[in-house]
C-alpha cells in the first residue's frame, strides 16, 4: 500500500495532474515516505503497462472540443490503445457545463462544413454538472471539459487526441482523423453518482465511511467460480483508491499504517485487507 505523487502537466487551460500513471508521457511516482520503494517511478513496482491513466483535472477556461479513437483505430493508425474515458466532478462554478456528443446526428460533409464556417459550437451538445456528478465518454464521442471544473479523470492509458476546433486559439487541429472517428454517440450522465459504475475498460465505486470498517477486494477481483476478472485489478493486482473528502487512517493486513486525506491517491495490493479507521467525513473512489 502506498500513496502516489503525480506527474503535473501545465496547460494552456489550467493543469493537469497524473496521479497514477505509467505512461511513457508522464509518469507518476511512489510518495517518498514508503519504506524500501519511496521515490521510485510506479511502473517500479506496478508493472510498465498498467492499463489505465488517471488524472485530476483544473480547467481554468475552456479544453479544445476534441474526439479520442476507439482500440480499433487507435491501434491500427497510431499504434496504441484507444481512449474511454469518464470523469468524476470534484467541484464546478454555479453553472458549469461540458460537452458531451452532439446536439443530434449529422454525416461527416455537414460537420467538416460547420467547422469551416466557424459553426462546430452550434452542433455540440452542453450538459449542466455539479460536485458530485458522473460523465462516461465513450472512444469517439466529440467532447470538451469547460471552465470552472475541477475533475477526476479516468482512462485507458493513451495520450491520442484529436482537436476539432479550439475557441480561436492557435493549436493544431486534427480535422480529418477526427471526422474519421466520431460515432454521433451522447452518453448518459449520472446525477450525484452514489455507484457502482462499469465499462469495458474500468469499474467505479463511491464509498462513503462514517465508522471503523474492513475493507476485502475479492469479490472486486474475482467471480463467483473463483475466476480472476478482467478488470485493471484482476489483470494486476492492484486497486486504486482516490479520496474525495475528509480523513481517515487504514492500516494493511501486512502491517502498513498511512494517514489519508482528500485528494490523495492510493494504490493497494488486491491480497490485503484494510482496516479504515479515525474517520471523519471520509469518502472514496475505488478504481478496479
Amino acid at each position: 500500500m502506498f500513496k502516489t505523487i503525480p506527474y503535473i502537466s501545465e496547460k494552456v487551460w489550467g493543469y493537469e495532474r497524473w496521479i497514477i500513471s505509467t505512461h511513457k508521457a508522464g509518469q507518476s511516482l511512489i510518495d517518498g515516505t514508503t519504506q524500501f520503494i519511496g521515490g521510485k517511478k510506479i511502473n517500479k513496482v506496478v508493472g510498465e503497462n498498467y492499463p489505465l491513466l488517471i488524472k485530476i483535472i483544473q480547467t481554468n477556461d475552456n479544453l479544445s472540443v476534441q474526439v479520442h479513437p476507439d482500440d480499433e483505430y487507435a491501434k491500427r493508425v497510431e499504434n496504441t490503445s484507444g481512449k474511454t474515458e469518464c470523469w468524476y466532478i470534484l467541484d464546478a462554478e454555479p453553472g458549469a457545463t461540458l460537452i458531451c456528443g452532439l446536439n443530434k446526428k449529422y454525416t461527416q460533409e455537414e460537420l467538416r462544413i460547420a467547422i469551416k464556417d466557424n459553426k462546430l459550437e452550434s452542433c455540440l451538445r452542453y450538459i449542466p454538472v455539479s460536485k458530485g456528478d458522473l460523465v462516461f465518454i465513450p472512444a469517439g464521442t466529440v467532447h470538451a471539459i469547460q471552465g470552472g471544473i475541477r475533475l477526476i479523470e479516468i482512462q485507458e492509458p493513451s495520450d491520442i487526441t484529436y482537436r476539432l476546433y479550439d475557441w480561436g486559439r492557435k493549436r493544431k487541429t486534427h480535422i480529418e482523423k477526427a471526422l474519421d472517428v466520431i460515432k454521433n454517440n451522447t452518453p448518459d450522465s449520472v446525477k450525484d453518482f452514489t455507484g457502482p459504475f462499469d465499462c469495458k475498460y474500468f469499474k467505479l465505486d463511491k464509498i462513503d465511511i462514517t465508522s471503523e470498517v474492513k475493507i476485502n477486494f475479492d469479490e472486486a477481483v474475482k467471480d463467483k467460480e473463483g475466476n480472476v476478472k478482467e478488470t485493471p485489478a484482476g489483470k494486476t493486482g492492484w486497486v486504486s483508491f482516490f479520496v474525495i473528502s475528509g480523513t481517515a487512517d487504514l492500516e494493511s493486513s501486512s502491517g502498513e499504517k498511512i494517514n489519508v486525506k482528500a485528494e490523495d491517491t492510493l494504490m493497494v495490493r488486491v491480497d490485503e485487507i484494510l482496516t479504515v479507521k479515525n474517520v471523519n467525513d471520509f469518502s472514496i473512489l475505488k478504481i478496479l
